[in-house]
């Protein structure tokens, strides 16, 4: 697809936190908090495509796009080989989930139209999506991130989209990759309660680094709080119109900094009010947002609500 929606304003729904969803409200057991093992049979395939039809009948609800991302957040070599899984099992991995979601978009054409359905590669960060220590030079990122971009490329993704980076390196190395694949890429940054990243650096200062060295089409933050966006983004002045390359949102439920979410054996859903509020306060200061959803703690509800659309039942016909 040579044509990504939501650069052209176009409101798009995407999914809310994958990984916590399956293992507080599906009683699913993910080993590594990784999700990609779900394609490799049938009961799973059918779980991740129940998941994403709820999704896209929040989109129909909502009169807006579908961005489809692939559950490969995990899928990189250092988190496959914690699960005992090669290069050749990652590479299956990475692309069974693009065929997956590929079919998903024919499911949903009648419905969304098939340009306005998206199908989206996702990358997670090396290390811990908390924390900064051992951050890789954009050098090393970019050799270490190229195959799984390259299985993506093959597969026919229309763009990357890296989530829960929280170096400028990092994130450098994956556009550098995607570049060298020729396909359109997306950056997304985590904050801490103060609104910086993990390793202290403001998100005007990061955004505005790695576009001088490498800039993605667009920016992203995601797996943290409303509250916790504002902060970062009442941090700085928009002298450099940093502001206007902020064009997603995918929200945490609960408050709690990244420390606590990491020591919490329970689910925090958060509140819907509050979540919807400081939403409200967030695109007030980023009138460009067109991609809006979900992280840890959020399920369909709170996407939902995000969209101003009951969430209803899906109707699967509907989407068929």
């Amino acid at each position: 697809m040579d044509h990504l929606p939501q650069l052209a304003g176009r409101p798009m729904v995407t999914d809310g936190g994958l990984e916590t969803d399956l293992i507080f409200n599906h009683g699913v057991a993910l080993e590594e908090f990784a999700a990609y093992p779900l394609l490799g049979d049938p009961a799973g395939r059918a779980l991740l495509t129940g998941y994403y039809d709820a999704y896209a009948s929040i989109a129909a609800r909502a009169g807006a796009g579908l961005l489809l991302e692939s559950p490969t957040w995990r899928a990189n070599p250092d988190w496959g080989a914690r699960l005992g899984h090669s290069t050749a099992d990652l590479a299956r991995a990475n692309s069974d989930a693009v065929d997956l979601l590929a079919s998903l978009r024919v499911r949903y054409a009648a419905e969304l139209g098939m340009r306005d359905v998206v199908v989206v590669g996702a990358v997670g960060p090396r290390g811990d999506g908390y924390r900064s220590a051992g951050a890789p030079s954009p050098a090393e990122a970019a050799d270490y991130h190229l195959a799984q971009v390259t299985t993506f490329a093959e597969a026919g993704v229309d763009v990357v989209t890296a989530y829960t980076l929280t170096t400028a390196g990092e994130a450098i190395g994956v556009v550098q990759s995607c570049r060298e694949r020729g396909l359109p890429v997306a950056i997304s940054f985590t904050v801490e309660v103060d609104g910086r990243l993990p390793d202290g650096t403001t998100l005007a200062g990061t955004i505005s680094e790695v576009d001088d060295r490498a800039a993605p089409d667009y920016y992203l933050v995601n797996c943290a709080h409303p509250q916790h966006v504002l902060a970062g983004l009442d941090a700085d002045l928009d002298v450099s119109g940093w502001r206007s390359r902020l064009l997603g949102l995918r929200y945490n439920a609960s408050t709690r900094s990244h420390a606590e979410l990491d020591d919490a054996d329970d689910l925090d859903a958060g509140d819907l009010d509050t979540i919807s509020a400081g939403h409200d306060r967030v695109v007030g200061r980023l009138p460009g947002v067109t991609v809006v959803g979900g992280c840890c703690g959020t399920d369909a509800s709170h996407v939902a609500r995000l969209w101003g659309v009951d969430p209803g039942v899906v109707d699967r016909d509907r989407l068929r």
